[in-house]
């Protein structure tokens, strides 16, 4: 259980030493002394539970990975009280939410945007919570992304060479790192700063481009950090935005004679962020077992790839 989690027990009268509650968190014991906890039955959230359709990768007593698709919100918020990830965790999952924080609820440890695709692992008991929580926090966990990006990055580029957090490792590895916080006129933005705000790096490396000459790129990213939009106000500090972002993407202009008019049109059309989540790996935080899922590109996506190939 969490500190917090165990001080809420203790506020609330259930830790017992000696026939007597424990009301200051900080009292000695002394060895020999034999306390008792009692933990009550996880309470039921005031969140629904709604019968929404899941691609559940893995599911076992301690865990869940599901591949979200785009549109979907992973937590209730003020602009999406329903609808979520959350309310369908709790119709799938049912009895087997072991509780939270003394919650019966699933358990979220990291988070993709509404229209980013791909994997999430989630916790059913306070155990693999606490596991998982440790592993993003020591940043352990395995997490690569697929992402369409406007130009072809590359070391050789004085322009990205130029750009103040961009470097290279070897293997023409693309390195930024910054520190990203809330964008100071617009609160549902990150920015990129140097100074205050919260450490973020990304690496990304060039799988494929599409063009004559080069438009667009498929990067293959991973997170070091994992802050907030990052890949997306990461490339887009770079000069590379994702295709369809609304937010970062820019007014970054395709050259219509580099690409045929169905890649074209379809690239233009593309109503959403290009990223995927497409690998995630971790350690089991009961078992200890070392286990990695990859989900596939979504339909729109690989539609939209499928036609940036032909036109090659």
């Amino acid at each position: 259980m969490s500190r917090t989690r165990l001080a809420r027990l203790i506020a609330d009268g259930l830790v017992v030493m000696k026939g007597q509650a424990i009301t200051d968190p900080k009292r000695k014991v002394d060895e020999g002394d034999i306390i008792e906890i009692t933990v009550p039955q996880a309470q039921e959230l005031d969140t629904v539970a709604q019968d929404i359709a899941l691609d559940v990768v893995h599911e076992d007593a301690d865990l869940i990975v599901v591949n979200k698709p785009a549109g979907l919100v992973v937590h209730p918020a003020p602009g999406s009280p329903d609808g979520t990830l959350v309310n369908a965790l709790l119709h799938h999952c049912g009895a087997s939410l072991s509780g939270i924080g003394g919650e019966k609820r699933p358990g979220i440890v990291h988070r993709i945007d509404k229209d980013t695709s791909g994997l999430l692992v989630v916790a059913k008991t306070d155990a693999a919570h606490h596991g998982l929580a440790a592993q993003f926090e020591a940043h352990s966990v395995e997490r690569k992304y697929l992402a369409l990006v406007h130009g072809r990055p590359d070391a050789a580029d004085p322009r990205l060479r130029g750009i103040k957090g961009a470097s290279f490792e070897p293997g023409n590895i693309l390195k930024l790192t910054t520190q990203l916080t809330r964008h100071k006129t617009d609160r549902q933005k990150q920015a990129v700063v140097f100074q205050g705000g919260r450490h973020a790096v990304t690496r990304a490396r060039r799988i494929e481009t599409f063009g004559t000459p080069p438009q667009l790129s498929m990067l293959e990213c991973w997170l070091e950090t994992g802050r907030t939009h990052q890949i997306r106000v990461h490339m887009a500090h770079a000069g590379h935005g994702l295709v369809g972002d609304p937010v970062y993407g820019g007014r970054r202009k395709l050259n219509a004679g580099a690409l045929n008019a169905e890649a074209f049109a379809a690239v233009n059309a593309f109503a959403r962020q290009a990223l995927h989540a497409a690998v995630l790996g971790f350690e089991h935080p009961v078992s200890k077992e070392i286990l990695q899922f990859e989900a596939p590109l979504p339909s729109d996506f690989e539609e939209l790839v499928g036609k940036l190939r032909r036109c090659a």
